[in-house]
C-alpha cells in the first residue's frame, strides 16, 4: 500500500460529492485527511515544499463507495473456501460442480457453496435430493440460496443433523416438503443454524478461516471501490476478527457492524449478550454501533409479511394468508426503547410491506417517547404500501435499498409467482422515496443474489431499472428510476451519514477521510446502459493507496 504523506491529486474530472462544490480541479492529502480542495494553484498554495503529485491524466475521480449492507464474513468465505455455484444454474449443473468440486476432498469433508436461484429452490423434490447425493458421492453438502435465509442440504447432512421424515423443525424455521410429501433437503430461516454450525465444527483452525474470509471479503470491496461498509449481522467472532484485524493496521474500510437481536442464521450470543460485548471490540475503524432486527423472511418462501394476499399456487394454500412478522408490535416497540436507552441504533429486515408498516409504527412510538438520537434502517424496502412512503421522511427512518436483488438475480421471478400484483407492481419505489426526502442508501447485501459485492451493476439499475445482462430482459417499475447524481448519492454521501459516518466519509471534503477512487469513466457523461461495466483503477484509504487494478500503473495515471 502507498505510504505518501502529503500528496496532491489533479489533472482529471474530480467530483468531491460535496453539493458545496460538487467538482473541484485538485485537492491535497495530508497524513490521511484531506486538505484544501480547489484549483492546482490554490491547493498548492495551502502546501509546504513541494509535494509529490497524482496526476489523473484526465481520468474520473470521486469519494470511495459506501456500502450500507453487507455480509462480510459469509461473502468473504465464499470467495475464499467455497464452491461458487451461480443462482441461474439449474439442478443439473449444480450436481455437475458439486461431482467435480468433491473429487478434490477428503473423506467425510463438507462441500460448502453457494448461490443457489430462488428459482431453483422453489421446485426442488425428493427426486432433486436424491440427484445432489449422488454428485455429492458420500460428502455431506451445504448450499445457500440466493436469500441467505435458506439452504440445500443433501442426505448426508441431513443425517449428521439427526433431521429424517418424522423431525420436526425449529421454531422460526422449516424442514421443507415437495408435492409428495418427502423431504427435499431445504431448510429455511432458523433451521440452517445448525447446518452452519456443523460445518464450523469441520474446520480445524476457526481463527484464521474467519481471519482469511474478512480480509478477503474487504480486499474483495477495496477492488471494487468501497471503502465504508456496514457489516448486518456480526456476530462475536466477526467482532473480534474485524478488530484483530484493524488492530494489526490491516482493514482497508470504514466498517459499522450489526449485531443480531435475536437468534439467527448461525449461532452464537445475541441481543443483550452481544452488545455487552461490543466496547472491547470497538476500534478506529469499526464500530459496534447498530443492532440487526428480522422481521421477517422473504416472498420466495412465503415468509415475508404483507399487507395484502399471496397469490396461491399450491394446494391447500390459505387464500387468506399474508404471512406472519416475527415479532409482536408491542414487544418490538420495547425493545426498541431500550436498544435507545444502551446508545444503539438499529437495522430492521423487513421485505414485506406488512412488516414495513410494523417497524414505522415501533419507530413513531420510540420518536414520541425518545425523540431523534438513534438511527433506524429497513432493508430492504421492495415493498412498500403508497400511505407509508413519506413516513420514512417524517420518522427519520433510512431505506437500507438492495438493487443488487433485482438484476441481475432471478429473485424477482420467484417473487411474482408469490406476491399480489398490486404490491409487485409497486416494487422498489425509490424515486418517491428520494422525492419525500428520505436518505435512500444502497446496500448489496452481499453475497445474497449476487458471487460479489459489485456496486456498479446496483448503481446502473438505479438509473435504468433495467437489467444489464441480456439473458434476463425486462424492466423493473421503470417509472422510480433515479438520476445519476441521486444514485451515486445512494452509494456515497447517504449512506456514510445513515452510519453515523457522515463527517468521515463519503464525500471529499476538507478534514475528511481521504477515500477516493480512480475510475476507468466518467459516470455523468457515459451511457447509463454502461455504468455496470465500469472499472475501478485505483482505491485509496485514509490517503493510502489499497486496490490497484491491472496495468493501471503509477506512471499511467
Amino acid at each position: 500500500m502507498s505510504t505518501m504523506q502529503e500528496y496532491i491529486v489533479n489533472n482529471g474530472r474530480i467530483f468531491t460529492g460535496d453539493s458545496e462544490r460538487p467538482f473541484v480541479d485538485a485537492f491535497a492529502v495530508s497524513n490521511g485527511r484531506i486538505g484544501a480542495l480547489g484549483s492546482l494553484d490554490e491547493v498548492q498554495a495551502s502546501l509546504r515544499g513541494e509535494p509529490e503529485m497524482i496526476d489523473l491524466a484526465g481520468s474520473f475521480a470521486m469519494p470511495g463507495l459506501v456500502d450500507v449492507h453487507a455480509h462480510l464474513g459469509l461473502g468473504g468465505r465464499q470467495l475464499a473456501f467455497e464452491l461458487p455455484v451461480l443462482p441461474r444454474d439449474d439442478v443439473a449443473e449444480i450436481a455437475v460442480k458439486v461431482r467435480n468440486w468433491s473429487k478434490n476432498l477428503a473423506p467425510g469433508k463438507w462441500v460448502v457453496g453457494g448461490i443457489v436461484g430462488s428459482t431453483v429452490m422453489d421446485d426442488l423434490t425428493h427426486i432433486d435430493l436424491a440427484t445432489l447425493d449422488e454428485a455429492a458421492d458420500g460428502h455431506p453438502v451445504l448450499l445457500r440460496d440466493d436469500t441467505m435465509h435458506n439452504r440445500w442440504v443433501n442426505s448426508a447432512a441431513l443425517e449428521i443433523l439427526s433431521i429424517d421424515e418424522t423431525s420436526h423443525a425449529p421454531e422460526g424455521g422449516s424442514y421443507v416438503r415437495d408435492r409428495d410429501g418427502r423431504l427435499n433437503g431445504v431448510l429455511t430461516e432458523l433451521a440452517c443454524g445448525p447446518a452452519e454450525a456443523a460445518v464450523m465444527d469441520t474446520v480445524v483452525d476457526v481463527a484464521d478461516f474467519h481471519a482469511q474470509a474478512f480480509t478477503t471479503a474487504v480486499k474483495t470491496l477495496n477492488s471494487y471501490g468501497i471503502t465504508a461498509v456496514q457489516e448486518s449481522a456480526t456476530m462475536d467472532y466477526a467482532l473480534r476478527t474485524l478488530h484483530d484485524i484493524d488492530e494489526a493496521g490491516e482493514l482497508t474500510a470504514h466498517v459499522v457492524a450489526s449485531m443480531p437481536s435475536r437468534p439467527f442464521l448461525e449461532e452464537g450470543i445475541n441481543g443483550e449478550k452481544l452488545y455487552d460485548v461490543r466496547e472491547q471490540n470497538h476500534s478506529n475503524h469499526v464500530h459496534p454501533t447498530f443492532a440487526k432486527y428480522i422481521l421477517d423472511g422473504v416472498p420466495m418462501t412465503r415468509t415475508a409479511a404483507l399487507i395484502h394476499q399471496y397469490r396461491c399456487n399450491h394446494p391447500g394454500d390459505d387464500p387468506n394468508f399474508t404471512g406472519k412478522p416475527l415479532w409482536d408490535a408491542d414487544e418490538l416497540t420495547s425493545s426498541l426503547l431500550a436498544l435507545v436507552d444502551r446508545g444503539l441504533n438499529a437495522k430492521l429486515h423487513a421485505t414485506g410491506d406488512g412488516a414495513v408498516r410494523m417497524i414505522l409504527d415501533a419507530v413513531e412510538e420510540v420518536r414520541k417517547r425518545r425523540g431523534w438520537k438513534a438511527r433506524f434502517h429497513i432493508a430492504h424496502v421492495e415493498f412498500v404500501h403508497d400511505d407509508d412512503l413519506n413516513r420514512f421522511t417524517e420518522l427519520g427512518v433510512v431505506p437500507d435499498a438492495s438493487p443488487y436483488l433485482w438484476f441481475p438475480s432471478v429473485m424477482q421471478e420467484s417473487m411474482k409467482k408469490q406476491v399480489p400484483a398490486e404490491t409487485f407492481d409497486r416494487s422498489w419505489p425509490l424515486r418517491r422515496l428520494v422525492e419525500s426526502g428520505a436518505t435512500v442508501s444502497g446496500g448489496s447485501d452481499w453475497p445474497c443474489a449476487a458471487p460479489t459485492p459489485d456496486p456498479w451493476t446496483g448503481l446502473a439499475t438505479l438509473v435504468t431499472r433495467a437489467n444489464p445482462d441480456p439473458t434476463v430482459t425486462g424492466q423493473l417499475n421503470s417509472d422510480e428510476a433515479l438520476t445519476i447524481d441521486q444514485a451515486i448519492a445512494a452509494f456515497t454521501r447517504n449512506p456514510a451519514e445513515a452510519m453515523s459516518l457522515g463527517d468521515e466519509t463519503g464525500m471529499l471534503r476538507s478534514g475528511m477521510s481521504a477515500d477516493f477512487i480512480v475510475l476507468d469513466r466518467n459516470l455523468f457523461t457515459v451511457d447509463p446502459a454502461t455504468i455496470h461495466e465500469t472499472t475501478v483503477c485505483r482505491t485509496y484509504f485514509e490517503g493510502r493507496l489499497v486496490y490497484e487494478a491491472d496495468g493501471w500503473s503509477r506512471e499511467r495515471l
